[in-house]
């Protein structure tokens, strides 16, 4: 298999990829063309059948399709000018190959999590983690396996996982670090900052905001659910229960950025500053990994809004 992330300019291939996005659209002469994502585990390129023929089969979103097609360069991007289209039938392909996962062991990352609970010496928030990670196999199974986004950044199976416990391993340091920092809150609001994903964005291979992740947003979904989970913790301080949701609440930021609040206690603002840094810097990470080209400069990225350059010299 030809994976996406191996493709060249000019040159020819017949394969298979999962059919993620399908639209129809008129040229400037009035004829339809269709506009495609294709997605591998390495990633997804657009493809357009300029021609639509017996040659273009029926298929939908979601297929697994078999396509002939040259690869382009428009607008700096690799693109597909794909001829034929033709549905993929079972045992034509590996599903394993088409759905991008975290590089990284879920299970391992996950009994890290455990090891972070274990370390939490308040009771109350300790009986909270554990009811949420370890007693909701729910839960935990979303969240194991769930993207961290649609598009931004550890976009991935077990992206929410290993962006979590990226977050947590931060904010552990500078708890340490730091004087006058509650690191059991700290590392619980770590734990908990984007559990709400598993909500807000369905799963792979369409993964779509949904009804409640468009109407309220997994900062606003996950303030309602950690009070709901501290409610049911007998005893739970209610200004703890206040100064978690307002971690939880402020981690965006600024309001520019979607946050309800701005950060107001240092646990808030460390986390705050911990989920950028961990975003930004893999969306530096994976714009090298997935570069094309030979040269020092990768290129403008549109949402760190710079030109990137390799370290090299």
């Amino acid at each position: 298999m030809r994976y996406i992330n191996t493709l060249h300019d000019g040159e020819n291939l017949i394969d298979f990829y999962l059919c993620k996005q399908k639209q129809t659209f008129k040229s400037k002469n009035g004829k339809n063309y269709l506009s495609l994502t294709l997605l591998d585990k390495t990633g997804t390129i657009n493809g357009k059948v300029w021609d639509i023929n017996k040659n273009i089969q029926s298929f939908e979103e979601g297929d697994f399709i078999k396509i002939d097609a040259s690869v382009q360069t428009f607008n700096n991007d690799l693109q597909l000018n794909i001829k034929k289209i033709r549905r993929a039938q079972e045992g034509e392909y590996f599903e394993e190959d088409y759905v991008p996962s975290t590089k990284k062991d879920v299970n391992e990352m996950f009994n890290r999590v455990t090891d972070y609970i274990k370390s939490v010496n308040d009771k109350y928030i300790k009986e909270l983690l554990t009811n949420i990670f370890v007693k909701n196999t729910d839960i935990a199974n979303s969240f194991k396996k769930h993207t961290a986004a649609k598009t931004m950044h550890h976009n991935y199976l077990g992206g929410l996982i290993e962006h979590t416990l990226s977050v947590t391993d931060l904010c552990d340091f500078m708890a340490g670090h730091y004087e006058n920092v509650n690191r059991d809150m700290l590392i619980a609001c770590a734990l908990l900052h984007d559990i709400s994903k598993i909500k807000e964005l369905s799963e792979f291979p369409n993964v779509e905001y949904t009804d409640d992740g468009e109407l309220l947003g997994h900062i606003v979904m996950g303030c309602e659910f950690l009070g709901k989970e501290a409610d049911k913790v007998e005893g739970f301080p209610h200004q703890l229960k206040s100064l978690m949701q307002h971690c939880i609440l402020a981690h965006h930021g600024e309001f520019e950025y979607g946050s309800p609040k701005l950060p107001k206690t240092i646990e808030a603002f460390i986390l705050h500053c911990a989920d950028d840094t961990d975003a930004k810097v893999k969306m530096f990470e994976t714009a090298i990994e997935e570069n094309q080209t030979t040269g020092k400069w990768v290129g403008y990225n549109r949402i760190l809004a710079r030109n990137i350059r390799k370290s090299e010299y």
